[in-house]
């Protein structure tokens, strides 16, 4: 038989077979593009915390992480009416959307209670190809009227640098209250005025870097976000601070610097480079970790009278001294100088300037061993360059009591203390808190409950001064 023979049958292409093959791709083509537009995760909504609202905005967060949203919408009810906060329809599906509330804009609006609603629509296929929904409601309070403020007794005269005190009341409703002085913020504290246990003691300072024109101002926030502000009225009287410049050497660089460089191979590099990435990297953060350390205080008062520099010591280096530091003749740093450096003899016992809580002990970077102590309402005191330590963190300290001796541990030249004053975080003038006298003129009137005329009055001034006046709002 040929091979060719006419009466074989023919073997026919499956057609069936391709047809069910390209259903099935089809099939699976349109799972793998629209199944994700049928997911069914609801969007989410984040509301504040607070069940009250008032002048500062409330922020609102909406977000969904599947098909994204279509639509957002928010309204407030309060005294019968309803505000229209928020209505919008997206093009283009969101992943999240981030509005504000500020009821100052809502004409009209009334305190008392109100209830919030926000409703949030994605793009997703399911339910219909309505896409999945979410509604939060919550009840809050309005309230648009910002905390009483009361200033009873304050400072005529503070040193750039140095601290003032006042005593003021504030409402009730007040949840946080300070003095705001440029980007630095001092809490008041409640309760250490024997006379009058609902008023606020603050101590505040004019720190060194910032400008002298800077008002020092008293603020009140209550739970709404609401805030009061009064402008504090004093002299800043004029401290100069020196300029130094200081010649670095190679064996300096060598011997103190470089051993405290993190980065082993960055110890190789030129040696101004090394001085560098300590007075510069290093030192912020150490400066950093004493701020933060020094911003969380006892509210109660752990000192008495006034301070105790270190028994027969001098004064090597001043507070706040401005420092230009020298290589081969070229100036390579700067850097502030926050404290004074006391001498004596090597290896000398360190007292406590006054009665304290120990906060800190152990090797803090460029000051060495060091040790800080919380003396109460935002004041603390911190001596570095120790050669040994003789107190742990949570030791309760009495003035004059031993907590170290002297060194040259860190970022020193020599056998010496370095000590510090701290108010919430910032370096300030040490030598007003070695003054009895300013602390009698300053202080204890407030912390008696004296009021500015009275304080006034007991210096035989000719009368307080347009700033001592008792000012409300």
């Amino acid at each position: 038989m040929s091979v060719f023979d006419s009466d074989k049958p023919r073997r026919r292409f499956p057609v069936v077979g391709v047809i069910f093959v390209l259903v099935l791709a089809g099939i699976a083509a349109g799972a793998y593009y629209l199944g994700p537009r049928f997911e069914w995760k609801s969007p989410l909504i984040a509301l504040p915390d607070s069940d009250v609202a008032g002048i500062a905005p409330m922020e609102i967060s909406v977000t969904d992480q599947g098909a994204g949203l279509k639509s957002v919408a928010a309204t407030l009810s309060a005294g019968g009416s309803e505000h229209t906060v928020l209505s919008e329809q997206y093009d283009q599906p969101l992943g999240e959307k981030k509005f504000q509330i500020a009821l100052s804009k809502l004409a009209g609006l009334k305190e008392g209670p109100a209830v919030l609603r926000v409703t949030a629509r994605d793009a997703s296929l399911w339910s219909f190809f309505r896409g999945n929904e979410t509604v939060v409601q919550k009840s809050i309070t309005i309230d648009i009227t910002p905390p009483l403020l009361e200033l009873i007794a304050d400072d005529r005269y503070v040193n750039f640098g140095g601290v003032g005190a006042i005593v003021y009341r504030a409402g009730p409703d007040t949840q946080t209250s300070g003095i705001k002085v440029g980007n630095h913020f001092f809490p008041g504290f409640k309760g250490q005025i024997k006379a009058h246990p609902g008023y606020f003691i603050g101590l505040f300072a004019h720190p060194y870097d910032v400008p002298a024109e800077t008002k020092a101002v008293l603020v009140a926030t209550d739970k709404a976000g609401n805030t009061r502000e009064m402008t504090l009225v004093y002299e800043l009287k004029n401290v100069k601070y020196k300029k130094s410049t200081i010649a670095i050497p190679d064996t300096f660089i060598q011997n103190k610097v470089a051993p405290l460089v993190k980065d082993v191979a960055a110890r190789q590099g030129p040696p101004q480079d090394v001085f560098v990435a300590v007075n510069k990297k290093l030192r912020k953060e150490n400066e950093d970790q004493i701020a933060a350390i020094t911003r969380q205080s006892s509210p109660a008062i752990l000192w008495k009278g006034a301070f105790s520099q270190l028994s027969n010591s001098k004064v090597e280096a001043n507070f706040a001294d401005h420092r230009t530091y020298m290589y081969n003749g070229q100036p390579i740093d700067t850097s502030y100088h926050l404290g004074y450096d006391l001498s004596v003899t090597k290896r000398y016992p360190v007292e406590a300037a006054n009665g304290g809580n120990v906060v800190f002990a152990g090797d803090l970077g460029i000051y060495g061993n060091t040790v800080i102590l919380d003396h109460g309402l935002g004041l603390f005191t911190l001596y570095s360059h120790l050669s040994s330590i003789d107190v742990k963190v949570g030791d309760s300290i009495k003035q004059q009591q031993i907590i170290g001796r002297t060194g040259e541990t860190g970022l020193a030249a020599g056998d010496h203390l370095h000590y510090g004053v701290y108010l919430h975080g910032v370096a300030i003038l040490p030598v007003e808190w070695w003054d009895q006298k300013w602390i009698t003129d300053n202080i204890d009137p407030k912390l008696e409950g004296q009021s500015s005329e009275t304080v006034a009055e007991s210096r035989r001034s000719p009368g307080p001064s347009k700033g001592a006046k008792k000012r409300r709002r």
